[in-house]
């Protein structure tokens, strides 16, 4: 047995590919005596010339052809390693972007759950992005994924259906509509109704409906939350449109009561949102798998 250094094997691959001392020396930027001295070390230790020093050419003895498969076998396996350890250590210390609205946590928080059991060191940071941005930023990298309810029409993103959700009427237990399936458009527009404030296409949507109706609702309170909106329901101060998952705790719970509005119900699929091409870092590839097992 003999030692190998894989730092001697380097310069050895160097000299046999380049096919002279003195370029190889250059490429290594090490001086000329300094890579003779390395080959000679080496072939002191396997006992075997491995140059022939006649040749003008450098070209290997039988011994250092040998050498040379298991050479390059092994700075590969080296190079593997390497790689391999760096992706764990990625992934350990990873971070995870994720651009959404706020009634798209609650279909996330089950994904992140799963993320975290498998990787619970790696950051998830979930940001408060517009629908309206969501794919410009995650297609400029500043987000690793978006959550939307619609197909984004940008080229160059995949997208991965989460979950359905539609919007339900959400009124206090002991409102005088809290135990009716379901309600006309024309009742709920009579509602003192809570909204939220920013655009979404949801909103854009549902007040479209109104208008292809030519009918009125009732939008008299603007929050910027939706907790702020569901607690001012629990409050009696009106009735809102939101979606249902967003309220499924406060529903089991007995604080809020949902009514369907069929022409408002505007069913529509939670997708994840990523880039097609480029490279995903390791923590963000472990996400997409996370995600593709709680779907």
């Amino acid at each position: 047995m003999f030692p190998l250094d894989l730092a001697e094997l380097d310069v050895f691959i160097m000299v046999a590919t380049e096919r002279s001392f003195s370029r190889a020396a250059e490429k290594l930027h090490r001086t000329q005596p300094a890579v003779s001295q390395t080959i000679k070390r080496l072939e002191e230790e396997l006992n075997e010339r491995l140059f022939d020093r006649s040749s003008k050419a450098g070209r290997m003895t039988e011994a250092g052809e040998l050498l040379f498969d298991y050479a390059q076998r092994l700075t590969q396996l080296k190079t593997e390693a390497e790689s391999a350890v760096k992706e764990l250590q990625d992934l350990r210390h990873g971070r995870v972007i994720i651009g959404a609205n706020e009634a798209a946590i609650h279909v996330l928080l089950p994904v992140i759950t799963q993320f975290r059991q498998e990787h619970p060191q790696a950051q998830v940071e979930v940001r408060r992005v517009s629908s309206r941005h969501m794919s410009s930023e995650v297609l400029n990298r500043t987000l690793d994924f978006g959550v939307l309810t619609f197909a984004p029409r940008e080229r160059g993103l995949n997208t991965l259906v989460l979950g359905e959700d539609e919007l339900v009427m959400l009124v206090p237990p002991n409102h005088s509509l809290a135990n009716r399936e379901e309600i006309s458009m024309e009742e709920f527009g009579s509602q003192t109704v809570i909204a939220h404030n920013e655009a979404s296409p949801a909103r854009d949507r549902v007040l479209q409906i109104y208008e292809e109706r030519d009918t009125s609702i009732n939008i008299l309170i603007g929050l910027p939350s939706l907790d702020g909106i569901k607690r001012a329901v629990e409050m009696g101060l009106g009735v809102a449109l939101l979606p249902k998952r967003c309220a499924h705790a406060e529903i089991a719970r007995g604080d809020l009561a949902a009514v369907k509005i069929p022409p408002l119900r505007l069913t529509r699929q939670v997708r994840l949102v990523y880039r097609r091409e480029g490279e995903m870092s390791h923590a963000a590839a472990a996400f997409l798998q996370a995600t593709k097992v709680s779907a």
